[in-house]
């Protein structure tokens, strides 16, 4: 009768997971020394299919790379082998597949307003009919892309082959009506040689297709629907609906419908200046197509059932965590302002991110967060200096892996952070996005507040975890975790570094 209660207590006995290795996987665009940077070429967007055989990225310049996944295919090995494989430790590997260019830069005569061609977000789609789909968007202008393998027709078995005609290595120059200068007007009976006593059969042209090419095609322009820049967007679970959100509406679009969408979710005041805070992130429930989230500038998280009205101003929940007293400062709103959310896979957990903390919710629990992480506490007595040079003003993404137990944000000087979420645990590493990425490895220290929250990966001030300076020049904000491996992604400028453990 208790089979349930023995399962908890043995998970609870085993304890948390134990602690991950960190090692390098791959890089794709690695800088040598001293080698510029440009400012295109800068990756903007990480993101990983559902399968997690696909992985594409965006950059300033406007282009999606695709990268696929090559160490899943069959490579007609034995079964000894493949069992031999099981007890090697695998990782995903990839390979470049394709490239194109999603945006062009843009001006908007009626605004003066230029729109560059930086990719804001991208979402992977579900496939179809061996095609990949996904929406890429710049600041105003959503996309939706097929991506198919397209077979190149060619023409064979031609009678002649005209690569063989002498007479073919230089053209001859024409006169006006179109005959060549120096030829009689019976050159057409001349200018192919036949064989002797003639062609025995004619056969006719056919067209074959040997070789394959990828070929990205745009399906849909959503435009036209934001006055502010587009922060987010997100797929439902249904497969047939997303939204996007900017500082103050988030839109919800069918994919076959591009001229309409419906504003769900409208924060801007008759009067702007009673203007006090604006949306950050945007996502959809992973399971209910009916519920998603929405982030704040002040820190706040709302849940919203897309059932109980069609303009959803009023929220199901408010996750925010009360301000301790006397700790208000110049700087408290904005380090409070959340730069990304993720569900959890299952939709259990909010993963949010704001300047100096990750905090993990539960969406049952709305009286504060369940856990929370100190990304770079060391930077606090430096906020001033952060807000003179806008560092302060970065947006950090997050992620969580597939099974919920652990979770990751990037930093400065290219460094992220991994900590366990599982109850019990104090695993916090801090990696650094280059080709040796434990020499950042601190041993982690945890401490339990009064209201149960964990808070975990303090360091000394003033210093990273090896006591050096912090460059807030080489930032990595994007990242992302692999759906069903403990494989992670992540950005630093134009290099794609990727790790597993």
């Amino acid at each position: 009768m208790n089979g349930g209660d023995d399962a908890a207590s043995s998970a609870a006995a085993s304890g948390p997971p134990p602690s991950l290795e960190w090692r390098f996987s791959q890089v794709f665009g690695e800088r040598t020394a001293g080698e510029e940077v440009h400012e295109v070429d800068i990756i903007s967007a990480i993101e990983f299919d559902k399968s997690g055989d696909h992985l594409a990225t965006g950059d300033r310049g406007g282009r999606v790379v695709l990268f696929e996944r090559t160490d899943t295919k069959d490579n007609g090995g034995s079964r000894r082998d493949a069992e031999q494989m099981d007890y090697t430790v695998r990782h995903p590997e990839f390979r470049y597949k394709t490239e194109f260019q999603s945006h062009e830069p843009e001006f908007d005569y009626l605004k003066s307003l230029e729109i560059e061609e930086k990719i804001n977000k991208i979402r992977w789609c579900q496939p179809a009919n061996g095609a990949l789909f996904l929406l890429s968007t710049n600041d105003k202008t959503i996309k939706y892309w097929k991506v198919q393998e397209k077979k190149i027709k060619k023409i064979s078995e031609m009678n002649i082959d005209p690569s063989k005609d002498p007479g073919s290595s230089s053209p001859l120059p024409l006169i006006a009506n179109g005959v060549h200068a120096d030829k009689p007007q019976d050159y057409l009976s001349k200018d192919f040689p036949f064989p002797p006593g003639g062609i025995p059969s004619l056969r006719l042209p056919l067209v074959t297709s040997q070789e394959t090419n990828l070929v990205a095609r745009c399906r849909r322009v959503y435009a036209h629907a934001h006055d502010y820049h587009i922060n987010s967007i997100s797929n439902s679970s249904d497969g047939e609906t997303f939204i996007s959100a900017d500082d103050l509406r988030v839109n919800l679009w069918n994919l076959e419908v591009s001229n309409q969408s419906f504003n769900i979710v409208d924060v801007k005041p008759t009067n702007m200046e009673d203007l006090t805070e604006v949306i950050t992130s945007a996502e959809f429930h992973p399971i209910h197509c009916n519920m998603l989230a929405y982030s704040s500038s002040k820190g706040s998280i709302r849940l919203i059932d897309m059932r109980q009205s069609a303009l959803c101003d009023s929220h199901t929940k408010l996750f925010e965590e009360p301000e301790a007293p006397g700790s208000r400062s110049f700087f408290t709103e904005i380090i409070a302002s959340i730069s990304d959310i993720k569900f959890s896979k299952n939709g259990r957990y909010i993963l949010s991110r704001d300047y100096m903390t990750l905090k993990l919710w539960d969406i049952n629990m709305d009286s504060g967060p369940v856990a929370s992480y100190q990304v770079h506490e060391h930077l606090r007595p430096r906020l001033c200096d952060l807000y003179e040079n806008d560092s302060i003003f970065d947006k950090f993404e997050c992620c969580l892996s597939g099974d919920g137990s652990r979770v990751a944000t990037g930093s400065y000087s290219n460094l992220f952070r991994v900590f366990g979420a599982s109850q019990g645990s104090t695993e916090a590493a801090t990696l650094e996005a280059s080709k040796n990425p434990m020499r950042r490895q601190t041993p982690a220290r945890s401490s339990r507040s009064m209201t149960s929250v964990v808070r975990r990966g303090s360091e000394s001030p003033g210093s990273d975890a090896n006591g050096n300076a912090h460059d807030f020049t080489t930032k990595l904000l994007h990242m992302a975790w692999h759906p069903t491996e403990n494989s992670i992604a992540c950005a630093a400028a134009n290099s794609l570094y990727m790790y597993y453990g």
